[in-house]
């Protein structure tokens, strides 16, 4: 039976003394668990393993981590040592989702501007600042389904990959955002979910939103895209992006600019669904993206079995970058830029005189 929300990934429950509670996506899609997370250190764990994925409900978790190293701190003095401690801390789990670092500067600015007032309501008002982050995440998220749902014909289909859905966000996502709205208006049409290896995000946690929404999808190898769009046509490519630099140009999950390739060899349009809050106005281009370096072992062992020979290394980027003249358009919660250029960006999204942080 279809589900017609997708599932909501991550949440804090309780008071000051609650814990964050999230979909353990590594369980997925043969099981189905929630759990807490009640100390940094676990919460750090559970980014860097994956139990969380997804630029923004990567963002929304490090806000909700500052929580649990601000609310031990018994002086003001304390209150904010925890607070550089936790954000230098949950900065490391991983280096190119925007949202991390943009959600982590909020949490700092928040604090800043609680100076001297009483530290019990110092940390009540943080937990409620992080609980704010993650209510408009949703309604973001919903925007972009919205501003983009336009782009999916009656009886179309779409390519995607890696997963961009309710898991990689508070509970609606980017990319299947676009996908749930035009299936909530009516309209049928088909999807190809790549498998996206080394993780298979695509075909563990793309096709089990997608099909649990009752959302026609195919799994399909990542080496059969250009296949599938030359011999079963595909109208359009939509994808994620963890960062997006000041030019348009975009990270992503490796493999993301070889479907970007494909899909102008084919005249396929390829777009990105994406918050504000992903792109990055301090990096001028994609050659600026810090790249994520996973362990070779996802590669030579994904899943426990041995898929290569000891002795051979593995090269294991998480993420590549599209150019931005390969990109259509970047559905944002505040419309489509299209074409993607430095200046349609600054159209949509103005620049205020503000510091680095601020602009993330």
């Amino acid at each position: 039976m279809a589900e017609p929300r997708p599932p909501k990934t991550i949440c804090w429950e309780g008071g000051l003394d609650g814990c964050i509670q999230m979909v353990d996506q590594t369980l997925l899609p043969g099981e189905f668990r929630v759990i807490a997370c009640r100390d940094v250190e676990t919460l750090w764990e559970a980014i860097r393993s994956l139990r969380v994925r997804g630029a923004p409900a990567i963002g929304v978790a490090a806000a909700m981590g500052t929580i649990l190293a601000v609310r031990e701190a018994a002086t003001p003095q304390a209150f904010f040592e925890n607070l550089t401690r936790v954000c230098d801390y949950l900065a490391t789990s991983r280096p190119t989702a925007a949202n991390l670092f943009w959600a982590l500067d909020r949490m700092r600015r928040r604090a800043d501007g609680l100076r001297g007032r009483p530290l019990r309501e110092m940390k009540e008002t943080m937990l409620a600042e992080a609980q704010a982050i993650r209510r408009e995440d949703a309604a973001i998220c919903r925007a972009i389904g919205e501003m983009g749902q336009g782009l999916i014909p009656d009886g179309g289909t779409v390519l995607t990959h890696c997963n961009a859905g309710g898991l990689a966000a508070s509970e609606y996502g980017t990319a299947l955002a676009v996908m749930f709205c035009a299936h909530e208006r009516g309209r049928r049409f088909r999807v190809y979910a790549g498998e996206t290896r080394p993780l298979l995000q695509g075909s563990r946690l793309t096709a089990w939103e997608l099909s649990r929404a009752g959302i026609d999808v195919t799994v399909i190898c990542d080496n059969m895209a250009g296949h599938v769009m030359r011999d079963r046509g595909v109208d359009l490519v939509v994808t994620g992006a963890d960062r997006i630099a000041a030019n348009g140009d975009t990270a992503n999950k490796i493999g993301t600019y070889g479907l970007a390739v494909l899909a102008k060899a084919h005249d396929v349009p390829f777009y990105v669904a994406a918050p504000r809050s992903t792109f990055d106005f301090s990096v001028p281009d994609g050659s600026a993206i810090p790249i994520e370096m996973r362990s070779a072992e996802e590669v030579r062992r994904g899943f426990g079995r041995l898929t290569a020979p000891e002795h051979v290394p593995c090269y294991c980027p998480a993420f590549d970058v599209t150019p931005a003249e390969l990109i259509r358009g970047i559905v944002t919660e505040r419309g489509v830029v299209e074409p993607v250029t430095r200046g349609r960006i600054r159209k949509i999204f103005p620049i205020r005189a503000c510091n680095v942080g601020e602009i993330r």
